[in-house]
This record gives C-alpha cells, structure tokens and sequence, in this order.
C-alpha cells in the first residue's frame, strides 16, 4: 500500500515522542467513574498517546535486521500499523461528548484491525526461518519482538480499558477490563477447564488437576490477562504429562496448582511431573524462533479468516508472551525444571498495582 509523503514524515515526528505509561492502580481509580468528563479526559489522552505508541512500532518494523521488514508478512502489519496511526492522527480534536463516542468507534476499529497481528508476524518470522540457516544471534529480532508483542499488549489494553468503561451495565465489581475482586482461585479453575478440554480433544484423556488456595481470596487484576497465562501454563503441563505417561499402565499424576498470596506478590505455582525439560533446552522456551510447531494457517491468514485463539495452541508463542503479560502489570514468569521429573511455573503477579507499563 502507498502512504503519502506528509504521513510518513508525521509518522517520524510522533514516533519521536515520550510515550506515557499508566498503572493499573490509576486505571482503577479513573475509571471507577465513568461520568462524561472522564471519559472525555480518557479520550483526549488516548487521542494523544496512541498514535505516539503506534507511530514507534511502524518505523521499528521497517527497520529489522535479516531482512525481516521486507517479508510479505511483516509488511502487511507495517500497513496496519500505517493505517491505524493514519486513522488516528485524521481525527479531530475532542471537544465533546459526540466527538468522544465517535473517537471510541474508531478506535475499537483500530483493535480489530490488529487482531491478527500476533501470528502474522509470527508468519513473518516462519519465512524468515526459510530462507535464514542461522540462529546464534537472532537476537535482536528477539528482544525487537518482545518489545513489539509488550506495546501491543500496552495498546489494547488501553483501547479495550476505554471502550469497556461504556459499558452500562458492567459486571458487579468490575471497572472496564480490571476486575477489582479477582479470585485468583476462581479464575485458574477456568483456566484448567479450558486447558483440559483441548486436552482431551487431542488425546482422548486429561490428567487430573488439583488446586490448592483460599478462593474467597481476591486482589484487583485483569481476568483475562491472568486466564491467559494459567491456561497457557496448564495446557503445557497437561501435554507433557500426557506424552510421559500414554503408553504407561500407571495413572498419570495429577497437575498442581498453587495460589500463594503475599504481601507484594501473588505467586500462582504449577506443577507438572511430566518429565521436565533438559537444561540446553530451557533458554529456548522463552523465544519465538524455536517453535516446532508447523504453520497450518498461512493460507487462512492471509484471507483475514484465521480465530486467533486457535492459532495461540500451535505457534510455541504462548511462553514468551505470556510473560510479558505478567510483566505488564510488574509481574513475571519463570520456569524452573528437572528433567527426569517434571516442571514447575512460577506466576508473579503484582498486588499493589502500581507499578508503571513498561514502555519499550
């Protein structure tokens, strides 16, 4: 796609610009009351900061190492991205309440356009990895994705934190995507539901999972981010105790699930014998270039048909981005192993809720 000149020269400009991080303590308390007025400050400030985040990923994208810029893949999220900053910076002033539901629309808009965004890169990567026999310093397009992955997280978030707070009739307890009485508890026990289907879709059986921790117990944080993570955890728990033991007349040991709550943390542990992971191979977990899982979407992808969800299963991303979840909110992830026994997850997620985003 052709943008003009005077876009890209704007897209230098604002890509120059400090980006603002926010805390999911701030993001609470602002979003609490929902009145017009706040919503029109959110607005404003949305209007501002978006196109700063999205400007800095656009000029990042066509300057990667190994010729990854110029995949047909990544030019296609380079254009999303064009087009989003485009969109955004063609939008007026907001003055009122109509200017801001107009913005709102358009920027909800801005979120579906990058729904695919994940595995088309990860597209991009995979014909990279066709035409590249080298892997000691792939570095770079490492910690470049990290940070790319870490902004869009910071960006929907932050759209998806908007466009909730409309909601007339939010859920009890619930401000936008923050739910202020998370049960930890609760939410791994649906994680593990969903885990265990897909599960017993592959293989015909699950192995049990146990979950130990006080489920009245609740602290402010986003469900969905914290679904994603316990699921992602479970469901690589479940595959590697099921592969260990499919072949096996003993009963496959059950997953354990435990939810610490601590002063500054809350520490969610899960715990799999499942076989472990030898140690060359823990530094890979956390890359996106090691994934031996095969890409059966390309040809969906490149129709706009392809369900996210699904596609999280295969790709050998949900590791490394669950981890930036965690690290969202000030948290993190780590992965400890033996092998010859099994593999415990060790989710930190942070209680006071004030650490900044980080800003890549």
């Amino acid at each position: 796609m052709k943008f003009p000149k005077s876009l890209i020269e704007d897209l230098h400009k604002w890509g120059c610009m400090k980006q603002t991080g926010v805390s999911l303590r701030y993001m609470m308390e602002f979003g609490s009351t929902p009145t017009e007025r706040n919503l029109l400050i959110s607005a404003q400030f949305l209007h501002k900061e978006l196109p700063i985040r999205v400007a800095r990923r656009a000029l990042e994208l066509e300057t990667l190492p190994y010729g990854l810029s110029d995949k047909p893949a990544v030019l296609k999220v380079r254009d999303w991205y064009l087009e989003s900053f485009r969109d955004m910076r063609a939008f007026p002033e907001i003055k009122d309440t109509a200017d801001e539901k107009d913005f709102t629309q358009m920027i909800k808009a801005v979120k579906v356009r990058h729904n695919n965004v994940v595995p088309m890169m990860a597209l991009g990567v995979n014909q990279l990895k066709k035409g590249v026999h080298f892997y000691e310093n792939l570095d770079e397009i490492h910690q470049f994705l990290d940070r790319f992955y870490l902004s869009r997280i910071g960006v929907r978030n932050l759209i998806g934190q908007h466009v909730e707070l409309h909601n007339p009739n939010p859920p009890r307890h619930c401000v936008g995507y923050i739910h202020t009485k998370m049960s930890p508890v609760e939410v791994a026990r649906n994680a593990t539901e969903d885990a265990r289907s897909i599960c017993y879709r592959e293989y015909g059986s699950a192995p049990e999972i146990n979950i130990y921790g006080d489920p009245s117990f609740t602290f402010p944080y986003v469900p969905t981010h914290l679904h994603l993570m316990v699921y992602e955890l479970v469901k690589n728990s479940l595959r590697a105790v099921q592969e260990r033991y499919v072949d096996s007349d003993r009963v496959a040991p059950p997953v354990r699930i435990i939810v610490a709550d601590g002063i500054e943390d809350v520490t969610i542990k899960v715990s799999d014998e499942g076989g472990g992971i030898p140690r060359s191979g823990l530094p890979k977990i956390f890359t996106y270039l090691y994934s031996t899982a095969t890409n059966p979407l390309e040809e969906e992808l490149q129709f706009g048909t392809a369900d996210v969800p699904v596609i999280m299963a295969g790709y050998g991303y949900g590791l490394p981005i669950s981890r930036l979840y965690a690290r969202y909110f000030g948290g993190d992830l780590q992965i400890i192993s033996m092998e010859g026994y099994g593999t415990d997850a060790y989710l930190h997620l942070s209680r006071l809720g004030d650490s900044q985003e980080p800003l890549p």
